[in-house]
């Protein structure tokens, strides 16, 4: 019997929900996918329960007609400010029995990640992700895995991902309340790592920038692991915001001229086309550019990629990524949002976050908006993996014991598990 895994992005404008169907060869395919706009949220946080509850039944629902399956349980993202990550290190003696030396074993990396991962936090604070970096072996050089090496000390640096307690709370009671169970919560910028980062990208130093509605979440990796994370509260909504004032327009009316005629990099239009601005208050429509438009929006983006530049080298001593910026999320789709990233950052190596195929209806999911809940898709897949490698339960987001899997998602092969 096929498993079903049902992933859950609450964003701030949009709440997306993918259904994956996982065969007995451990083969993933998308089945179905519902979009519904948000309510109750701000900058990420889920501010009223009951029309965040609301608009969730009513996307499962969606996609459960979609896909024509019955959804029992999900996974689910958690961005915006109430993450927070850190790096730690531990250490932990290897040597059994007397012996100078004793081969690693899984137990010995268990016990050293519990040592990096005990680090004093608020009383507020949950951890979501402890995923180790590297290891080093009587402080040798720096290795991915040290199983079946010989040694006396083994000694870790991970990367912890916190999340605010009352987040996690109002968004599994949001979910409860809509009638489904929450299996898990994962940062949101990890689940969309997975789902358009390559490997070579994180060994060389990325940088994956969501550009949503309310925050704009960064995730820089480094090394083949995440190095930092961190979230600004501005995002599109910001942009629609300033055309609103701008032109003296209702929000709605200036969102709908952003999606269908924004541009945030003006040396791209060669031909500006007229856009028209709808009357208010008895007042006539009339008509202006799109370069009147851009003129409006690109500060905006500009000031919102400076802030994400300005925090990365507050928070990192890194002087240069020989990998990609990779942009994904409802602004990444505005025209010239590339152009402006590469004229911010200085590099010409910016992409758009596109996920990879992994079967079904391509055309639909293959966009940057989906990234995150594609990859908390493949995520879970890669959880269920790992589970049953390590003898667990296998249990997948559908609530149902899978019989056999096989492969490693990115994040297994940088560390095997999340712990």
């Amino acid at each position: 019997m096929s498993e079903k895994i049902v992933g859950l992005d609450i964003g701030t404008s949009m709440i997306r929900v993918a259904v994956g169907e996982l065969d007995a060869d451990s083969n993933i395919e998308i089945i179905g996918l519902a979009t519904k706009k948000s309510q109750g949220l701000k900058n990420g946080a889920i501010l009223n329960l009951k029309a965040a509850s609301a608009v969730i039944k009513e996307a499962i629902e969606a996609v459960e007609q979609n896909a024509g399956t019955e959804v029992v349980s999900c996974v689910a993202a958690l961005g915006g400010p109430q993450i927070e990550t850190l790096n730690s290190r531990g250490q932990s003696a290897i040597a059994k029995h007397g012996k100078v030396g004793s081969e690693i074993t899984r137990a010995d990396i268990e016990r050293v990640i519990e040592a990096a991962r005990s680090v004093p936090l608020p009383l507020d604070r949950e951890i979501l992700h402890v995923i180790p970096k590297d290891y080093m072996v009587d402080g040798g050089e720096c290795v991915k895995d040290p199983i079946n090496m010989i040694g006396v000390r083994l000694e870790t640096e991970v990367h912890i991902v916190t999340a605010s307690k009352t987040s996690i709370q109002n968004e599994r009671e949001c979910i409860n309340r809509a009638g489904y169970d929450l299996e898990r919560i994962m940062q949101k910028t990890l689940a969309a790592t997975q789902a358009v980062v390559h490997q070579d990208e994180m060994d060389l130093g990325s940088i994956l920038i969501d550009l949503g509605a309310g925050t704009t979440d960064v995730l820089v990796l480094y090394g083949g692991a995440p190095f930092v994370g961190f979230s600004i509260k501005v995002g599109g909504n910001l942009v629609t915001n300033d055309i609103a004032i701008v032109k003296g327009i209702p929000i709605a009316a200036a969102e709908e001229i952003k999606v269908n005629s924004g541009c945030c990099y003006i040396d791209m239009l060669d031909n500006p086309r007229d856009v028209a601005i709808p009357g208010v208050g008895g007042r006539p429509p009339e008509l202006t550019t799109q370069s009147e438009i851009c003129q409006i929006i690109q500060p905006r983006m500009e000031e919102i990629f400076m802030m994400v530049l300005r925090e990365i080298r507050k928070r990192t001593d890194l002087t240069r990524l020989s990998g990609n910026i990779i942009l994904t999320g409802g602004g990444a789709q505005m025209e010239g949002v590339l152009e402006l990233a590469k004229d911010v950052f200085g590099t010409s190596a910016v992409r758009l976050g596109i996920p990879e195929s992994i079967g079904g209806d391509e055309e639909a999911y293959r966009k940057p908006e989906f990234a995150t809940v594609i990859g908390l898709v493949v995520s879970q897949k890669g959880a269920t993996v790992a589970s049953l490698e390590s003898g667990g339960s296998g249990k997948s987001a559908s609530g149902r014991k899978k019989n056999s899997a096989k492969g490693e998602s990115i994040l297994q092969k940088m560390k095997k598990a999340f712990f």
